[in-house]
C-alpha cells in the first residue's frame, strides 16, 4: 500500500469525529467549491442528503474553497462588463496602445508569459515576443483569485483592490497615465458615460474612483476552483490518478503547503527564497515598504493555481521553467529530495491544480475606438 493508501483511513475516522461536513460551500455560487464530501451534498455520488459517500485522501485537513467577499456579491452585472471593456482597453495608457490585458492575459494564465512586464511604448503585441523601453523589476503576478487575498502586488504595498486598479495609471514603466487625464478622456466617449451610469446608478458619473470599482468588480470574477484537485475533494475520487496523489502527497512531505497552503495554494507569507539576481536590477522586496531589514530580498507567496502557464517564475521571472522551480524550491526546504520528486510534485501542480475556466474575456472591440492589444504574433487572426 502506497502512503497515501496508509493514510487514508486516518484522515476518513479524523473527518468523521471532526465533523468535516462543517466545511461547506455553496452549490453554483462563484466563489464557492460546492459540496464537500461528508456534508451529505450530492457532489460526491449522486446521492440523496445524507447518503455516505467517499472521502479523499489527503495529506492534510480537508477544506473547502473559501465564500468570495461581501464586497464582491450582488454585483451589478454591467460593473463587471464595464470593468471588463476598461481592462482591455488601451485609452488608460499614455500610448494608447497598452491595457491592463497586455500584461494579464487570458493565454497567459492572467500574466503575459515574460520574465519581467513590459509597459507602454512596446506596441500593441502581447505576450512572450513583447519588447519595449519600459520594463518593470518584476514578473506580472497572475490575478486569478486576486478577491481572497489580504495583501496585493509581490511585495503587498496594497490591501484594496480598488486601489491596486489604479496604481499601474500611476507607474511610469506600465500605462504611465495621470487618472485625470484618463478620467477626461472616458468621459468624452460617449458609450463610456452611459457604461458609467448603468454600472453606477447611485453615482452615475466618470470618476477615478467608479473607474477603480469597475475594474475591481471585474477582477474579482477571476476564480479559479474548478480544477481537478478542487473536484477530487468533492468526492470525485477518479480524477486524480496515482502519480497525482502521490505528488500531492509528497508536496506535502517537502513542507510546500506551509507556504502554498490548500485550498488557494497561496497564502500572505512573505519569504526570502534566495531567488538569483537579475543584473541591473535592485529589489529589495517587502522591505521597501516596511523598511525593516529583515524584510529584505522577501516576497509574497504566489499561487500555484494555473502554475503551469504562467511561466517564468518567480518575482523577477528568473526561473524559466516550473520543474526547475520545484526543484529551487525543494532546495531551500534543506530536506533530502529525488529527481522523483521534483517530477512527481511539479506533474500535481501541472495537472492537478489548473483551471482558467474563468479567466478574462477578450472584446474585440472597445468604446474607445481603438485597438485592442492582442498577442498578435501567436494568435494573428484575432
Amino acid at each position: 500500500m502506497s502512503r497515501y493508501g496508509q493514510s487514508a483511513a486516518i484522515l476518513i475516522l479524523t473527518a468523521l469525529v471532526a465533523g468535516c461536513g462543517s466545511a461547506t460551500g455553496t452549490a453554483g455560487s462563484a466563489g464557492s467549491g460546492g459540496d464537500v464530501p461528508g456534508t451529505g451534498g450530492s457532489a460526491g455520488n449522486g446521492g440523496t442528503a445524507g447518503a455516505p459517500i467517499e472521502l479523499p485522501s489527503l495529506p492534510w485537513p480537508l477544506t473547502a474553497f473559501p465564500e468570495l467577499p461581501d464586497i464582491a456579491i450582488d454585483v451589478p452585472e454591467a460593473r463587471i462588463e464595464l470593468g471588463n471593456l476598461l481592462f482591455f482597453d488601451p485609452v488608460l495608457s499614455i500610448d494608447s496602445e497598452t491595457a491592463c490585458g497586455t500584461c494579464h492575459s487570458e493565454f497567459w494564465g492572467m500574466s503575459d508569459g515574460l520574465p519581467l512586464g513590459v509597459g507602454n511604448g512596446a506596441g500593441l503585441p502581447a505576450g512572450p515576443p513583447r519588447e519595449g523601453p519600459n520594463v518593470s523589476r518584476r514578473n506580472s503576478l497572475s490575478l486569478f483569485n486576486l478577491a481572497f487575498r489580504e495583501s496585493l502586488f509581490w511585495d503587498g504595498r496594497s490591501d484594496s483592490l480598488q486601489e491596486q486598479a489604479i496604481m499601474p495609471l500611476l507607474d511610469e514603466n506600465e500605462l504611465n497615465l495621470d487618472p485625470d487625464i484618463a478620467i477626461d478622456r472616458l468621459a468624452a466617449v460617449p458609450e463610456y458615460v452611459e457604461l458609467f451610469a448603468a454600472a453606477f446608478p447611485e453615482d452615475p458619473r466618470v470618476t477615478s474612483d467608479n473607474l477603480a470599482a469597475a475594474l475591481a468588480a471585474f477582477q474579482r470574477t477571476f476564480v479559479s476552483n474548478r480544477s481537478l484537485y478542487d473536484a477530487y475533494i468533492k468526492g470525485h475520487l477518479g480524477t486524480l490518478d496515482d502519480e497525482l496523489i502521490e505528488g500531492m502527497f509528497r508536496f506535502a512531505e517537502m513542507g510546500c503547503h506551509d507556504c502554498h497552503a490548500p485550498p488557494l495554494f497561496e497564502s500572505e507569507i512573505f519569504a526570502n527564497r534566495n531567488i538569483p539576481a537579475i543584473d541591473g536590477i535592485e529589489d529589495e522586496g517587502l522591505a521597501e515598504i516596511t523598511e525593516l531589514p529583515e524584510d529584505v530580498g522577501k516576497f509574497r507567496t504566489p499561487s500555484l493555481r494555473n502554475a503551469v502557464v504562467t511561466e517564468p517564475y518567480f518575482h523577477n521571472g528568473s526561473v524559466d521553467t516550473l520543474a526547475d522551480a520545484v526543484e529551487h524550491e525543494l532546495g531551500q526546504s534543506g530536506l533530502p529530495f529525488t529527481d522523483e520528486d521534483v517530477r512527481l510534485i511539479e506533474r500535481f501542480i501541472n495537472k492537478a491544480l489548473r483551471d482558467e475556466t474563468r479567466a478574462a474575456l477578450r472584446p474585440r472591440t472597445v468604446p474607445s475606438g481603438l485597438p485592442v492589444p492582442v498577442d498578435g504574433q501567436l494568435f494573428p487572426f484575432l
